[in-house]
């Protein structure tokens, strides 16, 4: 068990920011989330999987919904409740299936949703578990390493930011939850705090990204140690995450987006500069980036990772807060290897996003341009 620097927890969501494809929730509430905890001495502790205990059951809390606000909120009436909606999810959890649970596992990068696993397990006197279960954010509850590895959504728990608190003890299948918990999101102001995929430590070892946390934060160090020394950023995310950069441009407009059925929708139009001039680029998004086009021609789809930062600082810009002539990079990532699988690419593909198109590795489109 390694406990956590406020340093370390910081680049941990600045990896996760970076990784998150333009999701997973707003990094700067993410830090001030994490602020908070440590001025109120609270501790974040990290274990790898080798050392959960067989019998321990785990849980994942994050929050669900829509990205950008909403022109209303349903529950501007009523008063909000102080604690994190998450922590009201894990303690009523916790009542229902009558077991102490000891470990917290992120569900997706995010700074943000990360911050809220991390921030959860602070306050309840848990560790957090150095894994996640997609490496990378994603926009719906059945993108999950979970489904991959066959492991039930069921029983969750589900909080509003005025106190309503249910616990689903069953549901069909995953895409059954996730149409139940985005409607309660929808008339809740459209974001949720829950927990879900409660499950023993011998079948979590099996069932996420092992090493995930500390892989984003060695993605944040090289964000952080490049601005410090006066290095690339961009070259040194790349050489630490072992990714692909895509682009580098100018965003032609304020982001166009949409909330629709408790998502955010959008694109992203960039014009190139540099090694880039006279090329163009387009990303599309459901909450996180789902495909780009290079010149008019497919580059990057799911499960690989598309992400936008700051051409100058390597910082994460989330959607939809690409504005009109920002400079920024745009980065690519494989995938994990888990979301390569067969039963992995049957539901994070760009095919389930409406574009009639077969996945290619990104490493090969790459090699191609």
């Amino acid at each position: 068990m390694t406990k956590l620097t406020l340093q370390d927890v910081r680049d941990i969501l600045v990896g996760c920011t970076i990784l998150s494809t333009g999701g997973g929730g707003d990094l700067e509430k993410g830090l001030a989330l994490v602020e908070e905890d440590f001025k109120k001495g609270r501790e974040y502790k990290l274990v790898s999987l080798n050392e959960i205990e067989d019998e321990a059951i785990f849980t994942s809390p994050y929050f669900c919904g829509a990205i950008g606000p909403q022109e209303h909120n349903p529950l501007s009436t009523y008063k909000k409740i102080e604690e994190l909606e998450t922590v009201l999810a894990v303690l009523a959890l916790e009542k229902y299936i009558g077991e102490n649970i000891p470990g917290i596992v992120s569900i997706e990068y995010g700074g943000m949703n990360t911050a809220v696993a991390m921030s959860t397990a602070a306050r309840l006197g848990k560790f957090i578990v150095d894994a996640d279960a997609a490496g990378r954010a994603v926009p719906d509850l059945q993108f999950s390493t979970f489904y991959i590895s066959r492991v039930p959504i069921y029983p969750l728990a589900v909080a509003s930011e005025i106190g309503d608190i249910g616990v689903f003890e069953r549901f069909a299948d995953d895409f059954r939850a996730e149409e139940v918990v985005r409607a309660i999101a929808v008339v809740s102001g459209g974001m949720v705090g829950m927990t879900d995929h409660p499950c023993r430590g011998r079948d979590l070892k099996s069932s996420v990204i092992p090493g995930a946390l500390s892989y984003a934060r060695k993605i944040g160090k090289a964000q952080r140690t490049a601005i410090e020394k006066g290095l690339n950023p961009i070259k040194e995310i790349i050489t630490a995450g072992n990714g692909f950069h895509l682009f580098d441009g100018v965003v032609k407009r304020d982001t166009e987006w949409k909330i629709e059925n408790g998502f955010t929708y959008g694109t992203i139009e960039m014009d190139g500069i540099g090694n880039y001039k006279d090329h163009n680029m387009k990303i599309w998004f459901k909450n996180e980036n789902m495909i780009c086009w290079l010149d008019d021609e497919v580059l990057a789809t799911p499960p690989d990772l598309i992400c936008v930062v700051d051409i100058k600082t390597g910082y994460p810009i989330t959607n939809p807060h690409c504005k009109k002539d920002m400079k920024v990079s745009v980065l690519g990532f494989k995938a994990p290897e888990i979301w390569r699988t067969e039963r992995g690419l049957s539901i994070l593909n760009p095919r389930f996003f409406g574009f009639e198109v077969d996945y290619v590795p990104i490493e090969a489109k790459v090699k191609e341009v």
